[in-house]
Parts: C-alpha cells; structure tokens; sequence
C-alpha cells in the first residue's frame, strides 16, 4: 500500500513539473501587446517611436521594415539579441585587442610608471635618470625597449575600445543589447580616467555588462561586484578585515608608486578598522541597488564593507597586478587554499586572510561570525532582491527609455514585475513597453539624445559608411560626451537638461553641418541615393523631402518653418561655428523652451568675420540642385532641435 501511495505521489509531482514548465513556456511564449492604438497612433508611427526608443535611430526602410514584421515580434527578436552580426563581426574582428583577456592586456599594454619600473629593472634607463628625462632621447629608449619587448601603447587599446562602441552602435542588427549595454554600463559605471581600473574597462564591458544585460539583475550586480574594474575603481580590491595577517605584507597595492606605498595592516582608518574601505559598500547601495532614499543607514554601509573584505583581485599577467603574490598562493596549492576557504573565480579572489569574520548585521540581517566568501554573495543577492532596488532599478529605466519625468504608475507596474520575478531584467523591459504610459502623448519625442545617440543616429539616418569611428569620437567629445571618462560613479545623467543649453545645441548644429558637408574623414554616405537620385527643384523643397526621410512619422510642418530663415543665409557655418566658440561652458537648464531661437539667432545678420578661425570651414550657398545647396539642407536638419529629440 506505502509503494503505491509513494508511485502515486510521484506521479503527482511528475505531472504537476510539466504543468509547470508548460506554464512557464507560456508565459514565456506569450505574445506581446502594444497598445499603441490606445493611444491613437498608426502602426508606422508606433514602428518609429520603438525605434526611437531602442535602436540609436531608424535607418531609410526600418519603420516599414517593423510594420511588416509586425511590432511584437520585432520587440520581441530585440529582447532576444542574437541577430547574426556577420558584417559587424568582420569590422570587429580587424580590432585586435577588444578580445583579449585581462592578463594579456597587463602582458601587452603596461601602464607608463610600470614601463618606467620594467626599463629600469633591465638596465635600459639608469635609475637616477627617471625623475630628469623628459627628453626625446629618453622617449626613444623606451620606445625601443618597448618594441624589443612587445609592448604597446595604452592609447591604442583604449582607441580599439571606443571604435568598437562606435562601430557596434551604428551596425548592430541588435540595437537593443547595444543600448542595453549603455545603459547597464553607465549604471555600474567605471572610468578610464582612473589609471589603476582602465585597462580592466574592455573586458568589463565585454565579459560582464553586456551578457547580462537581458537576464537577473542579481546575476548581473555580482559580475560587476567581481570584477577587477569594479574592485579597482571603488578600491574594494584593498580593503581588508582585522584577520590573520599571512598575505598582508605581498598584497599590498602593486601598483601604486613604492614611495608610500600603505601595506595593507598600515592602512587603518579612523575607527581603527585594519583596511576597511567603504567606498564600495556606500554606492553598491546608493548606486547600484536601493537608490539614495532607499532605507540604509551609515551604519549599514559600514557593516556591508565589512561582509565584502577580502573580495580582491587574483594575480595575473607576468609583471601585472598581484605578481609578487602569485608566488605565494602557487606555493600554497589551490587545493589547500579552498579548504581554506579562499575562492577563486577567473580575475576574482576571495582571499579569506584579510577577511573581517567577525559577526555583522545589514538591513536588519544578520550575518553570523566564521562567514566568509558566501556572505557577501548573500548580501548581494538580498541588495538585488529588495524593494527599494525594485523601484529605484525600474525608475531608472522609465527615465531612460519613457521620459525625464516618468509616471509613477509605470514605475509601480516595472517593479511589481522586478520582484514577481526575482529581478528578471527581460520581463521588466517587456512590461515597459506594454504600459500605456510609454505610449502616451507625453513620452512622444520627450526624450533628448545623448552627444553619442546624436552622432550615432546621424550617420545610421544617412545609412553611412563609417571606416574611421574616432573621428566621430572626436565630434562627440567636443558636443560635451567624453565617453568612457566620465569620473563619477554615478555615470552620465540621463535627463536633457544635462545636454541641452545655448553652447551644446549650436555645437550640435555644427556637427550636422560638418558630417552633411563630408567634413568629418571617414565617414561617408550618398545624400541623392536617399531621394532615389532625385534632385529637388529648390532648397525648401529639399528640406521638406529630407526632413520627413531623416525623421519619418513626424509632424514637422512646423519644424520646417522656423528650419526655412537658415536656408538662404551664406555663411551658416561660419556663424554657427563663431557662436559656439563664444558661449560659455555649460549650464544645466530645466527646460527645451525656445532651443530654436539659440541656432536662429547665430543664422542672423550678413556680417562676415574671415578672419577669425571656425569649428567648420565654412561653404557659401551656390546655386540650387548642388551638392553644397542639400549638405548645408540636411546639416541644418540633423543640428535642429527637433532632430535632438527621440
């Protein structure tokens, strides 16, 4: 009778299981509904508002490309983001470092005081002359020393690093996980203005943001935790408990300069805690997880540092970070160095010695004494669960892809769906897109483009060909975006009143005047192709017929009649080039009101200034039908304010 009772209920739970998965394959498979004719828009006109909104610009033919497809799958193949990137793939693959891994990048581009320190160690630069030669014969010795050597430059692996954006931005077939990479990268943001992270940031992009960007958030939030560009730039790679001191004296910070250099039971702070460093522990919560109001104290920041001592970075490359203790830890044996309770994962090390074992308590949780590696995997995970994460995670999204001001009932709907799903990053986004409210007449272009989505919009709406993607780097740092630099953990803020100002708008239009006049090298592209080699019969006529293709399903009647005074003035350029030279560096303002009167007014006036140097050389308007007559058309159209928005 027990046996038939126990094959009963296992056939129960049998059954029960794929009921289950066929749920969960349901809910899965589900088909998404946009309710976009709700909210009174044509199927073109909710094509080209996702486009908008998660591609960085619709190429000619993609909104009737999306209609055909149908919204829901296209959305759909986004969010699974494993288009076949052939064409893109062989761009990449003439970059030969944005795959390497972090040891090869300390084997091959050393940091300059490392250079230095090496050259010295073999005899190329006497010793007493480093502080003094400064001098090109100094310059040519390490030069050689670094060819003989194999090194290279640091420049050119960040250079490698930034085309590969570039080139990624403007050709993926999946726009989404490139936005979504942005987006989570500037989140967890790390910066290469800080040397001792920087050549870690290529493979934390690569190996740790980008897989991630559609799956668990708490997957997502311990990558970024392990990483050596996260641990270098919040200096939790140096901050250690009150424990046995085995290591203490080889771990110290290998690549900080040796005068002054703190070993690690010198380095105490304040309170007396050996090490401690809380810089990590402080923005995982205010940054990366609750958000600033999200119920933590300075108590809380201080315990959650010490649950995540001894979460440091493992030794790798020959002369690169860790070498003076990677003798130490082969010696000890990996077998030995588990049971006693170090871990190590790839560029991870959880060194146990300098973790601080004592009992602690976060958010009302305890962690019991003799914990180590697992408890902070435990803190994290409860970080990536909680409520406060669920709505300031959401918030942060709406903000992105919806609007400055997003409603709250979106973001109530965003993070009941954080939660039910335990952080399922997809799910979020599909709840997003299915909400009224990102369809609503308020979110509609209410969005300002980045320096980056500017450019990278620009030269997919031209359907480009961009063959030297630093060049618009060049552009995109001079409209105010220096990418991969910014210094703050917080990365760059997603609001427009962040870019928009007098300065930046007369900036944007003298790239839109630089890149249609094919003055940015490597870039280039057919203007009459995109009118089927038509030629307009005059400069308004242009204007009307290329507005409506670079911006499709729009209303711009009212676009092209402020755009007209700009057409017939003959030193545009020039003008525009002078006006940004003036304007002061700049201010944040709350508002987009009147952002056309800052380009008219530099289109003003006949006065001419040859004498002073321009951004843009500037052209004279010739005749109508000539090239020089639709570059300066399709420049004012792309630095218009109406093109700013997405």
């Amino acid at each position: 009778m027990k046996k038939i009772q126990r094959c009963y209920l296992f056939l129960s739970a049998f059954v029960f299981a794929i009921v289950c998965s066929s749920f969960v394959r349901y809910k899965q498979d589900e088909k998404i509904l946009l309710p976009y004719q709700k909210a009174g828009l044509t199927p073109q006109q909710a094509a080209a508002h996702l486009l908008n909104r998660f591609t960085y610009g619709a190429k000619e033919g993609d909104v009737d490309r999306v209609v055909k497809m149908g919204l829901d799958k296209w959305l759909e193949q986004q969010l699974d983001g494993t288009i076949e990137d052939e064409a893109l793939n062989g761009m990449l693959s003439k970059l030969d470092a944005i795959n390497l891994t972090n040891t090869e990048v300390e084997n091959i581009y050393p940091r300059n005081a490392q250079l230095v320190r090496f050259a010295v160690r073999d005899g190329v630069i006497p010793k007493d002359s480093v502080n003094n030669a400064k001098g090109k014969g100094y310059r040519d010795q390490l030069a050689a020393y670094m060819q003989q050597k194999g090194y290279k430059p640091q420049q050119d692996l960040y250079r490698q690093f930034i085309n590969q954006k570039i080139l990624r931005a403007t050709y993926s077939n999946n726009q989404l996980r490139e936005l979504m990479t942005d987006f989570w990268f500037n989140h967890f943001n790390v910066s290469l203005s800080k040397n001792q992270c920087a050549s870690f940031i290529p493979a934390y992009e690569r190996d740790v943001i980008r897989p991630n960007v559609f799956g668990k958030f708490e997957n997502l939030l311990l990558a970024t935790a392990k990483s050596p560009a996260m641990l270098m730039y919040l200096d939790n790679f140096t901050s250690a408990g009150t424990n046995d001191p085995m290591l203490a004296n080889t771990m110290e910070m290998e690549n900080q300069p040796k005068k002054g250099r703190p070993k690690l039971q010198q380095a105490k702070n304040q309170k007396g805690k050996q090490g401690l460093n809380e810089n990590y522990a402080r923005e995982v919560m205010e940054l990366h997880t609750l958000g600033v109001d999200g119920g933590y104290t300075q108590s809380d920041v201080t315990q959650a540092a010490r649950v995540l001592t001894g979460w440091t970075i493992a030794p790798m490359g020959e002369n690169g970070y860790g070498a003076a203790i990677k003798k130490v830890l082969d010696n000890a044996g990996a077998e030995n160095l588990r049971k006693r309770g170090f871990v190590r994962d790839g560029d991870f090390l959880f060194a146990v010695n300098r973790h601080d074992n004592g009992e602690k308590t976060v958010l009302g949780r305890k962690f019991p004494a003799g914990g180590g590696y697992e408890e902070g995997v435990a803190l994290l995970q409860m970080l990536a669960h909680h409520q406060s994460t669920a709505k300031f995670i959401s918030k942060k999204l709406a903000i992105r892809f919806v609007s400055d001001n997003p409603p709250q009932t979106l973001i109530d709907k965003m993070a009941k769906t954080f939660s039910s799903t335990n952080g399922d990053l997809k799910s979020v986004m599909v709840t997003m897109a299915s909400a009224p409210e990102f369809w609503s007449a308020d979110a509609l272009r209410e969005k300002t483009k980045s320096p980056f989505e500017l450019a990278i919009s620009a030269v997919r709406s031209l359907n480009a060909t961009v063959t030297q993607p630093y060049q618009l780097y060049t552009w995109i740092n001079k409209m105010g975006q220096q990418m991969y630099y910014y210094q703050a953990p917080t990365g760059f803020p997603d609001r427009g009143q962040y870019w928009i100002n007098t300065g930046s708008l007369l900036n944007r239009m003298n790239f839109g005047l630089a890149l249609a006049s094919k003055r940015i090298p490597g870039v280039s592209f057919n203007l009459a192709a995109m009118n089927n080699n038509h030629e307009p019969e005059s400069a308004e006529a242009a204007l009307a017929i290329y507005s409506r293709l670079i911006m499709p399903e729009r209303k711009l009647d009212a676009t092209i009649e402020r755009l007209k005074p700009l057409l017939n003035n003959p030193d545009l350029e020039e003008k525009v080039a002078k006006a940004a030279e003036r304007t002061a560096p700049p201010q944040q303002m709350n508002t987009m009101v009147n952002e056309d009167a800052n380009i008219m007014e530099a289109g003003k006036g006949q006065q001419k200034n040859k004498g002073k140097k321009a951004l843009v050389n500037a052209q004279p308007v010739q005749a109508k039908g000539t090239n020089t007559m639709l570059a300066q058309v399709v420049g004012v159209i792309i630095g218009s304010p109406e093109f700013q928005r997405k």
